[in-house]
């Protein structure tokens, strides 16, 4: 096992900076309000300070976890023994290039950014009002909600690749398709984006996102801790109808439960562990699976216990 003392020590003489925090409780930062404590939790302020804490990273050998907003990501309950780079606050500038174009960083949340845009009278982004994820796990999955996706508005991506290097990419390069891109499991690190939007109407442009977040709040369980949508969508048709069609809302598994509201969602009902998530999702799995013949494939992001 490396040596996590050493590892700090080394962090902090590479990059003086850098934010670290010891045995941070992971249920405090993931929105489905799970998983124990993070051996290390990295808050890079910087493209640099983050090539140099994965540099460091990598050459102890210790376990990674890169994260943006902690919105889909299913903690276990005893932790993460490794290091957790973190794309956070330290990372959220978001401010105008030129005309229609914004740079972000990997830190900043989805909703955030489009926020952004309808207040400078730039259209595109409105499928990410609510949207609490970050630009950084945006990308990486390609988000996407009500017919938009980040595919449709991003112009560019800069990154830590694995030897530790800062690049950039054109957005045609970084094979964006459904919950897929070039970033998808690799140890790769967004660190900021360039958008390319269109000029519009200020006022027609709130009027959608106002629209599309009463949508999400007369539809989605937002009361309640999740991890947004559970499942991606299958070739076949759609998780959420699948789910309600085989009677599982409301089904739960200790404290994690099918949404009565929505059957795409598992919801914290109260004190769900890591377990009942798992045990939920298998169990959602095998049903659907039976009744249509379907391979449900989670959406969320489920970090393995050591």
């Amino acid at each position: 096992m490396p040596d996590y003392a050493a590892l700090a020590r080394d962090l902090r003489s590479e990059a003086p900076g850098l934010e670290i925090r010891e045995n941070e409780d992971m249920s405090g930062r993931c929105s489905f309000k799970i998983g124990g404590p993070a051996r290390l939790l990295l808050l890079p302020a910087s493209a640099q300070e983050a090539a140099a804490a994965l540099r460091v990273i990598r050459a102890h050998g210790a376990r990674l976890l890169i994260a943006g907003n902690c919105t889909n990501l299913l903690v276990p309950d005893e932790g993460f023994m490794g290091a957790v780079v973190c794309m956070a606050k330290p990372m959220g500038a978001v401010s105008r290039l030129d005309g229609a174009r914004i740079r972000a960083g990997a830190g900043a949340t989805l909703n955030a950014l489009a926020v952004f845009a309808a207040q400078h009278s730039l259209a595109g982004l409105e499928f990410a009002h609510g949207i609490p994820g970050s630009v950084g796990g945006g990308i990486a999955m390609n988000a996407g909600a009500y017919g938009g996706e980040i595919k449709d508005v991003l112009e560019s991506a800069e990154f830590v690749d694995t030897d530790g290097e800062i690049k950039s990419l054109d957005a045609g390069e970084l094979g964006l398709s459904y919950r897929h891109s070039a970033f998808s499991d690799t140890e790769k690190l967004i660190t900021s984006a360039v958008f390319r939007l269109e000029p519009g109407d200020g006022e027609a442009i709130r009027a959608r996102m106002d629209g599309l977040i009463e949508k999400r709040r007369a539809s989605q369980p937002l009361d309640l801790p999740s991890a947004g949508s559970a499942f991606k969508r299958p070739k076949e048709g759609y998780a959420a109808a699948m789910i309600d069609q085989c009677g599982l809302k409301g089904f739960a598994v200790g404290g994690a439960m099918v949404s009565t509201k929505h059957a795409g969602f598992i919801v914290n009902a109260g004190g769900a562990s890591y377990s009942d998530v798992v045990g939920l999702i298998r169990e959602l799995r095998r049903r659907v699976y039976d009744a249509f013949g379907v391979e449900l494939e989670p959406e969320i992001k489920i970090v393995k216990a050591e």
